[in-house]
């Protein structure tokens, strides 16, 4: 399998220490086409995609693994998702005119981080703590000892082209040496930014830890995907309730709705939202206005 669009997780055999290494070239890509992001939106989108996908990797369910950041500057959200079957998406809202700046400023004061576990079977679990760090990595590893209790270390980093990075996880209760955490990080805190996105997991791995145990499994691909539908959005509109939709639609025409992450458009006209709600309610709405 190609080293292109891979996650590759490996198990140090004498160090209780875990780690993955992600790289994101065509499923990156099909994120970047579908938005025009300026670049300080693609650089967060890029790093948060690469982190999303290695915090999901350890991950033994079926559902989605959905990482938020919500700031209160001109960087308003920015979310990545990840499911157990390795597709990705992200979407992000901000300011116009938002330009290149340190992370902490784009997000302003009072920003949050949320976590999101979203099972197909089951309840999802959420976990959310204030912003700490100035770069994603270091806010997801703050987040990590805080609310996992789990020494972990990221390195991420993208481009137009690619989205990649490197994630290392300190085992509670693992086997070998406990003391050997600090050797494998200082090995991984020599690993730059360009290598990341240049070069191949085995060739990252062997650069790093050729004089380790290291067990390497096999290659898992990664793609974009999006899990819009009629149905979703029909569900979506059914909250809003029928008086809005059809005087929406009344006004409009159409009510169009559009999905922040893949752009595509959804469209329903009058026959449509009243099939979604299994009455006439266009008419009945249309009445009401008449009658006042």
């Amino acid at each position: 399998m190609s080293q292109h669009d891979t996650l590759q997780r490996f198990l140090f055999d004498g160090i209780p220490v875990r780690g993955a290494l992600v790289r994101m070239d065509s499923a990156w890509q099909e994120v970047v086409a579908r938005h025009q992001y300026p670049p300080a939106i693609r650089h967060v989108l890029g790093q948060m995609l690469a982190a999303s996908s290695l915090l999901a990797a350890n991950l033994k369910f079926d559902g989605t693994l959905i990482m938020q950041l919500h700031g209160k500057g001109a960087l308003r959200l920015a979310v990545a998702e990840c499911t157990n079957d390795r597709t990705v998406r992200a979407t992000a809202r901000f300011d116009d005119g938002i330009t290149d700046a340190p992370l902490a400023e784009l997000l302003g004061e009072g920003g949050t981080f949320v976590m999101t576990l979203e099972p197909k079977d089951g309840e999802p679990w959420q976990g959310i703590v204030a912003l700490e760090g100035d770069s994603i990595a270091a806010m997801l590893q703050n987040y990590m000892q805080r609310s996992e209790q789990l020494e972990t270390h990221l390195v991420l980093a993208c481009n137009d082209d690619t989205a990649a990075g490197l994630l290392l996880q300190r085992l509670p209760d693992g086997h070998g040496d406990a003391e050997g955490w600090p050797h494998v990080k200082a090995l991984a805190e020599t690993l730059q930014q360009d290598e990341l996105l240049q070069l191949d997991a085995l060739d990252i791995l062997y650069r790093l830890y050729h004089q380790d145990a290291v067990r390497i499994f096999d290659p898992a691909q990664v793609s974009f995907a999006c899990n819009c539908s009629t149905e979703r959005v029909g569900d979506m509109l059914k909250l809003l309730g029928g008086e809005e939709v059809a005087g929406v639609v009344l006004e409009q025409g159409s009510i169009e709705v559009g999905c922040e992450y893949c752009g595509q458009r959804y469209v329903f006209d009058d026959e449509d939202v009243n099939t979604l709600f299994g009455m006439d309610v266009v008419a009945a709405v249309r009445a009401e206005q008449q009658r006042h």
